[in-house]
């Protein structure tokens, strides 16, 4: 598979940051958006992490060994194996109570941000993928339309800047992968920020200017090579094969 084989640009010299051991070894896809949100709350909160990258189709014995399933981003955390973004994302919450908080304190407040995680979850990434791979203009109109609402629906909770007030949060890490993508939807399926309302561009436009996701973020020519796969419906990857098979994403 023609997938280059490490991180580039910014995130580049972040992973060169980040070889020394560490108790906490962070397993990525540097092409990943899933794999993109620990990264970010890794950066965010400070926590000390070995970087090691993972080839998709050439899975290192130990990585396998430690994580049968082989998915990234996963985590190893003193000799154990974690994975799932958003589980990893509340690990590091858990484990690390000491470092950058990414969720309030306040109990209900963190649950009504846990509430708009799941909606991020459940409602505008499946929204994204599927006008990225939709390949008729009666597909595309339909999904672009569903992820309208499902973002607009996200604005209007936004306290500003951010989404739980001046503190980034969990709530931000979940949706900034995709919205610094967002550029890939306007080129070739006719998204349009603006067309969201409710102060989603300048919303948006925050995460995706965020010195975190900035650092994280690869060169658009390496990643255009995976994406091109996904906008010609041709990605095997399993969020792919999922939506082509009307199942929820995994």
């Amino acid at each position: 598979e023609n997938i280059h084989p490490t991180a580039t640009g910014n995130a580049a010299k972040v992973v060169a940051e980040h070889q020394a051991k560490q108790d906490l070894v962070f397993y990525s896809g540097w092409f990943c958006p899933f794999n993109q949100r620990v990264w970010i709350s890794l950066e965010e909160k400070g926590i000390p992490y070995q970087y090691k990258e993972v080839n998709p189709y050439k899975k290192e014995k130990h990585f396998l060994d430690i994580n049968p399933k082989g998915l990234v981003p996963a985590i190893e955390y003193q000799g154990k194996a974690l994975y799932e973004s958003l589980v990893l994302c509340e690990f590091l919450e858990e484990a690390y109570p000491n470092y950058e908080p990414l969720l309030p304190v306040d109990p209900f407040e963190r649950a009504h941000a846990r509430l708009w995680i799941d909606h991020t979850s459940k409602t505008i990434i499946p929204s994204w993928h599927r006008l990225l791979q939709a390949q008729s203009i009666e597909q595309q109109d339909a999904a672009r339309q569903e992820l309208y609402e499902a973002q607009r629906k996200l604005a209007q909770q936004v306290k500003g800047p951010y989404f739980t007030g001046k503190e980034f949060s969990l709530v931000d890490v979940a949706n900034a992968p995709w919205v610094a993508r967002e550029y890939i939807l306007a080129e070739h399926r006719g998204y349009d920020r603006a067309q969201v309302g409710d102060g989603w561009s300048e919303y948006a436009e925050r995460l995706a200017t965020r010195e975190s996701v900035i650092k994280t973020t690869n060169d658009k020519d390496k990643l255009q090579v995976i994406y091109d796969r996904y906008l010609r419906d041709e990605a095997q990857s399993e969020v792919a094969k999922a939506l082509r098979a009307g199942r929820p994403l995994p």
